[in-house]
């Protein structure tokens, strides 16, 4: 459990997460009072059917999306910085993400085989993303075994994420214009396309990488001290590795199929927490980044809504407009106040 000091920090965020997310599920195209709201949540049949379906079927899947989303991508952030101990690593170093987003490519743009089965169609973007995320982390897993350096093993990722890059700007410059754009589209991310079967498999990933950290918790606050300093306390490397990539590639792959890719989040909001809270405890830290994950992409989610014509923003122009110039002025703040 947290330290007795950081329980109001934690009180008043978990307030501040279900204020933003009743925020989140008021916004949208159609005002909705806050009173069906609460009739609708408390399951009282006096509540409206038209904002009862809306509610529960739309936006209350997108709120919860939101959430699973902001815990996901932050807890990875937060292990990918720890391991590789650079504060510019994020969830996608492991070229998780760029797998993912070839396996989508392949789909949309190199001919539509998953669409040939009717009862794969709906998951069809989604199972592509996530073999492709697989295959690109059984190589990243494969080519470990036989480098130590944490360093030649970020380097590898990121030359993983440059080469499916270059695959999908050649799928892109032969394909059509209608799959390019449907392409494009995937990859601007979307959070309210998920159904309640869909954030139910999202729900259990999200609670097995959660059981799968309790293991390496002591392990991650070793770690930045150094590998030699967490060799000398009987920790495993080898196995501490294959957890954090295991459970990084869970989060961030699962994620990315099922809502595209979403920027700045995983890079960001440890830096926010570790402001927020002043310390280095994984005990802490990987429940902090959790809400503060959620909380940051709800926020975002809801700037969505800002009407241009009749569309909305995409999530993840939104993540990086409202995230990038924050976490700029929270680290000039902090460098103000070391030299000062």
């Amino acid at each position: 459990m947290p330290q007795k000091k950081y329980y109001p920090i934690f009180i008043a965020l978990f307030i501040l997460l279900i204020a933003i997310a009743i925020f989140n599920i008021y916004t949208g195209s159609i005002s909705i009072p806050f009173k069906e709201i609460w009739n609708v949540v408390t399951n009282n049949p006096n509540s409206s059917e038209n904002y009862q379906y809306i509610i529960t079927e739309y936006r209350l899947p997108k709120t919860v999306t939101s959430i699973l989303v902001g815990i996901g991508l932050g807890i990875s952030g937060l292990l990918m910085q720890t391991f590789f101990r650079n504060p510019l690593a994020g969830p996608f170093v492991l070229g998780i993400s760029s797998g993912a987003s070839l396996g989508v490519a392949l789909l949309i743009m190199g001919g539509s085989f998953f669409g040939s089965l009717p009862y794969l169609y709906h998951f069809s973007i989604p199972l592509a993303a996530s073999l492709g995320s697989f295959f690109v982390l059984s190589i990243v897993m494969i080519t470990a075994r036989n480098i130590r350096n944490t360093m030649s093993i970020l380097i590898i990722g990121l030359m993983f994420g440059s080469f499916t890059t270059a695959i999908i700007s050649v799928l892109s410059y032969f394909s059509s214009a209608t799959e390019l754009q449907q392409y494009i589209f995937w990859s601007f991310g979307s959070l309210g396309n998920l159904q309640w079967s869909e954030l139910y498999l999202l729900i259990g990933i999200v609670s097995i990488s959660a059981v799968g950290l309790l293991f390496i918790i002591k392990p991650l606050d070793a770690l930045l001290l150094g590998e030699n300093y967490a060799t000398s306390l009987g920790i495993s490397i080898k196995k501490t590795q294959s957890i954090i990539f295991i459970v990084t590639s869970l989060l961030t792959g699962s994620i990315t199929a099922f809502v595209g890719p979403i920027a700045f989040i995983g890079l960001a909001i440890p830096h926010i927490t570790k402001l927020i809270f002043q310390t280095s405890n994984h005990k802490i830290l990987l429940p902090a980044v959790g809400i503060i994950g959620a909380i940051v992409m709800l926020i975002c989610d809801s700037l969505t809504h800002i009407s241009v014509g009749s569309k909305t923003l995409p999530i993840n122009a939104i993540t990086s407009i409202f995230g990038a110039p924050i976490v700029i002025w929270l680290l000039v703040s902090k460098s103000k106040k070391i030299g000062s």
